[in-house]
């Protein structure tokens, strides 16, 4: 099955794109070592990190805290279970990592300074570093200095800000930028770090604790899922073992001191009600017993009973709604009471209404968590004003609910105790002292039944609060759960930096080939002419080059020119009917090639016995006569047949006197014999000259007289002397130059061509790197003469 000629065409294309990068082997090589030893330092250099993780189980709370659950009863805190992402948020707290610091002194470190990097030194410390400034300052302060353990009694001090180095006695004070230290040795590991130099290094506690917290990661193993998991990556196995127990152990403390402060606020306001409720139940037994002993009722005679028996269920609801009135206004004179937001509220105290519960215990979470705050910040932060703003809202809502609640206990009172005075006005028929007792006797039956209810829940409470749990059961301590460090990953990162050391050379070279508006080669100029010929390439030449080719020449810039001459010589003789030899050699600008092509093109026409004439038309800026009468070119000989003259192309345009005999000069190059005219003298008006009618009869009596007649013009685009003469030539040779000529300015000709002003267009690159040479350059020119390779001998 045969491939279409667009795929063929596809693959080409591929095939040129790889070229093109593949001619750059050396730099993909170069690149990928560098990169490669890069990471070998790096891989050898890095401090290596160990992955170690802890787990913990994340306890359900039945209803509010166990120390509270003496409440239950009354529903008082039921509120919400702490969700998982929740607690997930608390345990990553700032503040969390801020107790960890301190307690793990982690605001000091010390590195021993080596060669080539420093390592931390985490339990081996050789020495102890004493803060005779308070904790409140140390905690704050920013320092960073050196010690040389030079002896067992001795040190180097030295501050790295105006390396100064001081030598101190162990015990002695130091003053530093954050007040005096002293330092004392640690005997036990003092000796191994003799004639070493350390680096100490102590930072704020919160930069150290905003530092542990992007370290430690913490999530849940699923989505449903109780257990957590708290990671991290540390170089010291040990350290990061410390950090993650201490976070639980930090974890669980703050919430089990929580729990006990609200306890403790719900216990003092049950002392204060039994203290108050302790009065009134003196009084009324002082009532009773002075009522008695007054009146002198040693038996008190039942009167009434069946009245008494229908009244003595609705004196016991009485009793039930007058409690709970009790409770919820002298809940409500504590809410106004309070004026900041540094207390609790007491909780669960016997109220059946659900949504002061919820109040209460949102109020008194709001106001842990402000405590918490204010520990490390003040109360102008962002985050305490807005819960200033939560709380007080909170407030005033339990103060509604409260006031509510009040209202409606005191309706319900009152209508029992207008039923139960129906009920007594029968009772108020018998004598006054049975009434009158049956009033201290109710007062002091409500009095005692509150106050041994209060009894009751206190010592519950205390009972509760002694078996406060903690809010999580650590499943696994940390540990480390690979021997082997998680990062530097070697592997991947000689992987990356190949990749790296290919993608560098290929970003580089096909940046350059987006940004590159020049011409390279034969190849790219066909992409751009397209339907006008590019007859060859001619390769570059080192300084040590020869500027002319001779008969035997097997070089590649003699190959070239045997190519450039076949394709030429295939164009002129496509018509036979006229001589059609007269070719026109021309550039863009100045320093593009065009005679040193000219030159060598007559050359390579003349070793084949032919008989060239070379013209010198560039009479602006002549440099023909430099290439053949320059003493520094060797071998060039002036043949015996040439005539001895000064005169040129000017001379003969400007003076009809002058015929072409008297300008031409054969000159003998390798055997090879070229007639050549001259520029000649370089006249104010070379424009002018060229418009007369001598510049056609001499290139028509040239044409007659030769087999090949080689015209080397001025620069296109600078002036019109080349258009003047391109109407009497038959090919027009455009020289380009490899990395010179600009891919825009080919256009140029093509359009002179289309306008009729310039004929027989045909383009030659000149100056073309050996590796963007065509064919010819891929597989050696001069196959007869065979080339060792450099390794060869």
């Amino acid at each position: 099955m045969t491939s279409k000629p667009q795929d063929f065409s596809s693959s080409n294309e591929l095939s040129e794109i790889i070229s093109s990068y593949l001619k750059y082997w050396y730099w993909f090589v170069l690149s990928v070592i560098f990169f490669i030893v890069c990471a070998f330092i790096y891989n050898r250099y890095a401090t290596p990190k160990y992955e170690l993780t802890a787990k913990i189980q994340i306890l359900e709370e039945k209803g509010a805290g166990s120390e509270l659950a003496v409440f239950k009863d009354l529903d008082f805190l039921g509120g919400k279970q702490s969700e998982v992402e929740d607690e997930i948020e608390v345990i990553n707290s700032r503040s969390n990592f801020i107790d960890v610091v301190k307690r793990l002194k982690s605001n000091v470190v010390f590195y021993e300074v080596g060669d080539v990097k420093t390592s931390e030194i985490y339990e081996e410390i050789p020495v102890t570093i004493n803060f005779l400034e308070p904790d409140s300052v140390i905690y704050q302060s920013k320092l960073v200095f050196g010690l040389d353990l030079i002896s067992p009694n001795s040190f180097n001090y030295k501050e790295f800000e105006n390396e100064t180095i001081k030598s101190y006695g162990y015990g002695k004070n130091i003053p530093t930028a954050i007040g005096d230290i002293v330092i004392t040795p640690n005997p036990e590991f003092l000796n191994n770090y003799l004639d070493k130099e350390l680096k100490v290094v102590i930072k704020p506690v919160a930069d150290v604790a905003v530092g542990y917290k992007n370290m430690v990661k913490i999530s849940n193993i699923d989505e449903y899922s109780k257990i957590v998991n708290l990671n991290i990556e540390h170089p010291i196995r040990t350290k990061g073992i410390h950090i993650l127990n201490e976070l639980i152990a930090v974890y669980n403390e703050n919430a089990i001191q929580d729990k006990k402060e609200i306890a403790d606020r719900t216990f003092s306001f049950i002392n204060d009600r039994i203290a108050d409720i302790y009065g009134s139940l003196s009084t009324v037994d002082q009532s009773a017993e002075e009522f008695k002993t007054t009146r002198g009722l040693a038996d008190i005679q039942s009167q009434a009973n069946i009245n008494l028996n229908v009244g003595a269920a609705n004196e016991q609801e009485l009793q039930n709604y007058q409690t709970q009135l009790n409770i919820a206004s002298s809940m409500k004179d504590y809410v106004d009471g309070q004026n900041s937001f540094n207390e609790l509220l007491p909780s669960n105290i016997g109220i059946s209404d659900p949504s002061v519960a919820n109040t209460t215990a949102k109020y008194n979470q709001l106001v842990q968590e402000r405590k918490r705050l204010l520990k490390s910040s003040n109360e102008k932060n962002p985050m305490i004003v807005n819960i200033d703003e939560q709380l007080s809202g909170l407030k005033n809502s339990l103060k509604g609910s409260l006031t509510n609640i009040e209202s409606n206990l005191s309706l319900t009172v009152n209508n029992l105790s207008r039923q139960q005075s129906r009920i007594n006005s029968q009772i108020y028929a018998a004598p006054k002292q049975q009434r009158a007792l049956r009033d201290i006797t109710r007062k002091q039956e409500t009095t005692e039944s509150l106050y041994l209810y209060l009894l009751q829940r206190r010592e519950e409470s205390q009972v509760a609060l002694a078996s406060t749990a903690p809010k999580s059961k650590v499943i696994d301590t940390a540990y480390l759960t690979d021997d082997q460090p998680v990062s530097p990953n070697k592997l991947k990162i000689y992987l990356a930096s190949l990749i790296l050391g290919l993608l560098v050379p290929f970003g580089a070279i096909y940046g350059q080939s987006l940004l590159d508006n020049k011409i390279h080669s034969k190849s790219s100029l066909e992409k751009i002419v397209k339907n006008v010929p590019v007859l060859a390439e001619l390769p570059r030449l080192d300084k040590k080059d020869s500027k002319f080719i001779n008969d035997n020449d097997r070089s590649v810039l003699a190959e070239s020119l045997r190519i450039l001459r076949t394709n030429l010589d295939y164009l002129i003789k496509s018509k036979k009917e006229v001589k059609n030899n007269l070719i026109l050699v021309t550039s863009s600008v100045s320093g593009e090639g065009k005679t040193f092509v000219s030159s060598n093109l007559s050359m390579i026409f003349a070793s084949t016995n032919k008989k060239v004439l070379l013209i010198g038309a560039d009479i602006r800026n002549p440099k023909l006569y430099s290439y053949f009468i320059d003493k520094n070119i060797d071998p060039l000989k002036k043949s015996k047949k040439g005539r001895s003259t000064d005169n040129g192309l000017s001379e003969y345009l400007l003076d009809d006197r002058i015929t072409r005999e008297d300008i031409t000069q054969s000159m003998l190059v390798y055997n090879n014999t070229v007639d050549v005219i001259y520029s000649g003298k370089i006249l104010p008006n070379p424009s002018e000259l060229l418009m007369k009618d001598r510049m056609r009869l001499l290139l028509e009596e040239a044409s007659e007289a030769y087999d090949y007649v080689v015209i080397d013009s001025a620069p296109l685009m600078l002036v019109t002397d080349t258009l003047l003469i391109s109407p009497f030539v038959n090919h027009s040779i455009y020289v380009t130059r490899a990395g010179t000529t600009e891919t825009k300015v080919v256009n140029f000709p093509i359009m002179l061509q289309e306008e009729g002003k310039l004929k027989g267009l045909s383009f030659v690159v000149n100056d073309v790197k050996d590796g963007n040479l065509g064919y010819g350059g891929k597989y050696g020119y001069g196959y007869g003469i065979k080339v060792k390779k450099w390794w060869q001998f």
